[in-house]
Protein backbone atom coordinates (compact mmCIF):
# COMPACT_ATOMS: atom_id res chain seq x y z
CA UNK A 1 0.00 0.00 0.00
CA UNK A 2 1.58 3.53 -0.68
CA UNK A 3 2.25 5.95 1.52
CA UNK A 4 2.12 9.90 0.71
CA UNK A 5 3.28 12.55 3.59
CA UNK A 6 2.13 15.98 3.13
CA UNK A 7 3.32 19.08 4.75
CA UNK A 8 1.79 22.51 5.29
CA UNK A 9 3.67 25.84 6.44
CA UNK A 10 1.59 28.66 7.47
CA UNK A 11 2.68 32.10 7.78
CA UNK A 12 1.37 33.97 10.15
CA UNK A 13 1.06 37.66 11.30
CA UNK A 14 -0.69 37.68 14.84
CA UNK A 15 -3.25 40.70 15.63
CA UNK A 16 -3.02 42.64 18.92
CA UNK A 17 0.27 40.77 20.58
CA UNK A 18 2.55 42.66 22.19
CA UNK A 19 4.93 40.26 24.09
CA UNK A 20 5.85 36.76 23.59
CA UNK A 21 3.55 35.39 25.98
CA UNK A 22 0.52 36.86 24.76
CA UNK A 23 2.01 35.08 21.25
CA UNK A 24 2.01 31.87 23.13
CA UNK A 25 -1.71 32.52 24.18
CA UNK A 26 -2.58 32.90 20.78
CA UNK A 27 -0.46 30.17 19.18
CA UNK A 28 -1.08 27.43 21.24
CA UNK A 29 -5.51 27.16 20.90
CA UNK A 30 -4.27 27.13 17.37
CA UNK A 31 -2.29 24.28 17.60
CA UNK A 32 -4.11 21.90 19.66
CA UNK A 33 -7.35 22.66 17.68
CA UNK A 34 -5.40 21.26 14.68
CA UNK A 35 -4.36 18.17 16.67
CA UNK A 36 -7.35 17.60 17.86
CA UNK A 37 -9.48 17.74 15.29
CA UNK A 38 -7.55 17.02 12.49
CA UNK A 39 -5.39 13.92 14.37
CA UNK A 40 -2.33 15.71 12.31
CA UNK A 41 1.37 16.64 13.62
CA UNK A 42 1.65 20.39 14.33
CA UNK A 43 4.37 22.67 15.87
CA UNK A 44 5.53 26.23 16.09
CA UNK A 45 8.78 25.81 13.72
CA UNK A 46 9.89 29.35 12.82
CA UNK A 47 9.43 33.31 14.09
CA UNK A 48 10.14 32.12 17.45
CA UNK A 49 11.53 35.13 18.75
CA UNK A 50 9.01 37.16 16.61
CA UNK A 51 6.46 38.30 18.85
CA UNK A 52 3.59 39.48 16.30
CA UNK A 53 4.59 36.56 13.93
CA UNK A 54 4.37 32.57 13.64
CA UNK A 55 5.57 30.04 11.40
CA UNK A 56 3.02 26.33 12.35
CA UNK A 57 4.08 23.34 10.47
CA UNK A 58 1.55 20.84 9.81
CA UNK A 59 2.37 17.11 8.60
CA UNK A 60 0.46 14.02 7.87
CA UNK A 61 0.41 10.64 6.27
CA UNK A 62 -2.22 8.57 4.36
CA UNK A 63 -2.30 5.92 1.53
CA UNK A 64 -3.97 8.23 -0.61
CA UNK A 65 -2.53 11.85 -1.67
CA UNK A 66 -6.04 13.18 -2.07
CA UNK A 67 -6.45 12.51 1.57
CA UNK A 68 -3.51 14.12 2.41
CA UNK A 69 -4.62 16.92 0.03
CA UNK A 70 -8.54 17.53 2.04
CA UNK A 71 -6.80 17.50 5.75
CA UNK A 72 -4.35 20.11 4.77
CA UNK A 73 -6.56 22.05 2.96
CA UNK A 74 -9.61 21.57 5.72
CA UNK A 75 -6.30 23.41 8.29
CA UNK A 76 -5.21 25.82 6.04
CA UNK A 77 -8.92 27.02 5.84
CA UNK A 78 -9.27 26.73 9.99
CA UNK A 79 -6.49 28.63 10.19
CA UNK A 80 -7.31 31.37 7.81
CA UNK A 81 -11.10 31.90 9.84
CA UNK A 82 -9.45 33.09 12.88
CA UNK A 83 -10.18 36.72 13.31
CA UNK A 84 -7.33 37.13 16.06
CA UNK A 85 -5.09 35.67 13.00
CA UNK A 86 -3.78 37.19 9.46
CA UNK A 87 -2.72 34.40 7.10
CA UNK A 88 0.04 35.67 5.16
CA UNK A 89 1.07 32.70 3.11
CA UNK A 90 0.50 28.78 3.01
CA UNK A 91 2.48 26.26 1.29
CA UNK A 92 1.57 22.98 0.92
CA UNK A 93 3.84 19.56 0.02
CA UNK A 94 2.66 16.04 -0.95
CA UNK A 95 5.29 13.46 -1.34
CA UNK A 96 4.70 9.58 -2.68
CA UNK A 97 5.99 6.63 -3.65
CA UNK A 98 6.28 8.24 -7.30
CA UNK A 99 8.91 10.94 -5.67
CA UNK A 100 11.65 8.28 -5.18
Amino acid sequence: MPVYVGALELDLLLGDVHSLKQKRSVVRPVIAELRKRFEVSVAESGHLDLHRRSLIGVAVVAPDSGHVRTVLDACERTVAGRPEIELLSARTRVIGPEDE
